[in-house]
């Protein structure tokens, strides 16, 4: 199994913690390797002993964010197989995905943070394969059939909607958004909305047992390949 830089060398966790901060704060454009080492502390050269190019490196910083969300995930459905249910885990996207920029940037393309790494092959991959859409995709037809959904509606046409409903509320909870309305409680809302497209929950504790496991087994899948990504882009 692929592991991070970080994970076998100090100095590649000085370098990826410095790259992190400098993009938070400046953005990706103009962002050289010589201050990303000057950060880290450590000889310009001594980043292409893990990493292949700048690229490689501040991808990667997008893709790690990503891990962390899929470890969230994973955790709040370990410890409560409820939490996969709709009605709890689209709102916590919308939670979770908002605590971490880059993921939050990928999403919403912020070519402010991103720069020309907004169209990057494996921000591009990254976005597939985590965003609105292809969660869409992978837990609807879970939920129809463990009764999480309403099946009264053709899949392509449910789907389109959620994954308007979900890209609103991302926009809407963003750092950008206007605020002509506000509420108290962004999650309650988040949840009567999915409530209110996808129908009332009829599940019982078995059907939601098995969603859980399957949302467990997607994660599990999807952090194994996203790891054997982040490893390709290693030196």
């Amino acid at each position: 199994m692929a592991v991070l830089a970080e994970q076998e060398s100090g100095t590649a966790a000085r370098i990826v913690a410095a790259a992190r901060e400098l993009v938070l704060k400046r953005g990706v454009k103009g962002l050289s390797i010589s201050a990303i080492a000057e950060k880290a502390h450590v000889a310009k050269g001594t980043m292409y002993l893990h990493w292949k190019n700048r690229e490689d490196l501040l991808v990667g910083l997008f893709a790690r964010d990503v891990l962390a969300v899929f470890d969230v995930f994973t955790e709040r459905i370990t410890a409560d197989p409820d939490v996969s249910r709709p009605s709890r885990l689209l709102p916590l996207i919308v939670e979770i995905t908002g605590e971490y920029p880059f993921v939050r940037a990928m999403q919403t393309e912020d070519s402010d943070l991103l720069g020309v790494l907004t169209e990057h092959p494996m921000t591009k991959e990254l976005r597939e394969s985590f965003g609105p859409a292809s969660l869409v995709y992978t837990t609807l037809p879970v939920w129809r059939e463990h009764n999480l959904a309403r099946t009264d509606w053709p899949l392509d046409q449910q789907a389109y909607a959620l994954q308007a409903l979900m890209s609103g509320f991302q926009a809407a909870t963003g750092p950008r958004a206007l605020r002509i309305v506000t509420v108290a409680d962004t999650t309650a809302v988040v949840s009567l909305a999915v409530t209110a497209l996808l129908g009332p929950e009829t599940a019982g504790p078995e059907d939601v047992r098995a969603a859980a496991e399957r949302a467990l087994a997607e994660l599990a899948a999807r952090r194994e390949a996203l790891l054997a990504s982040i490893g390709k882009q290693q030196a």
